[in-house]
């Protein structure tokens, strides 16, 4: 029997598999499912890393795009509401990447206008993978956006409230989820 529904469901998905395909973002230093290296993890808090934030680069943006964002989030971290690792704001919509390291501050690899905001770690910087001894797999899901517009997040504004506005303004978006453990 002809089922009207699953014809109408698979059609209905097709625009946004479509739109989802187009975008893409890619990395030299991280690959989807795998694990991080010793550069992408945190100096500090017991661990004992390069704090170095990977090498990300985008295309397909969608037309309109005005600027990129880049977030780096721990969706595993026992906080309750995960871990905000990295958030960088208002990347020019005429650049495609970033190098290794970018996210470190002071040493200018960011694109003028870009801006960090404070992550969990209390820095405005990238803050690598860091989980609890013993705590399993943590999944790190790199994002970039492309936005409708440059960002006005306030000075100081909590990851949450960057995290919504980036979300509210995004055009699209694609990620890599790499995973570490630190036993």
């Amino acid at each position: 029997m002809f089922n009207l529904n699953r014809v109408f469901c698979c059609f209905a998905l097709l625009p946004a598999v479509a739109m989802a395909g187009s975008f893409s973002l890619q990395s030299s230093d991280i690959k989807n499912g795998d694990f991080l290296t010793q550069s992408q993890v945190f100096q500090g808090f017991g661990c004992k890393g390069d704090n170095l934030s990977p090498q990300l680069s985008w295309r397909g943006a969608p037309d309109g795009t005005k600027a990129f964002a880049v977030i780096a989030y721990d969706p595993d971290a026992p906080t309750g509401s995960g871990w905000w690792h990295w958030q960088v704001v208002n990347i020019p919509a005429t650049v495609t990447s970033l190098q290794t390291g970018a996210g470190k501050l002071g040493n200018e690899l960011l694109p003028a206008g870009a801006k960090q905001l404070r992550n969990d770690f209390g820095t405005n910087d990238f803050g690598g993978a860091c989980p609890p001894k013993g705590h399993g797999v943590h999944r790190y899901q790199f994002t970039v956006h492309a936005l409708s517009k440059p960002l006005n997040i306030p000075e100081g504004a909590s990851a949450a409230l960057a995290g919504y506005m980036i979300h509210a303004n995004s055009l699209a978006s694609s990620s890599i989820e790499s995973l570490y453990r630190r036993d």
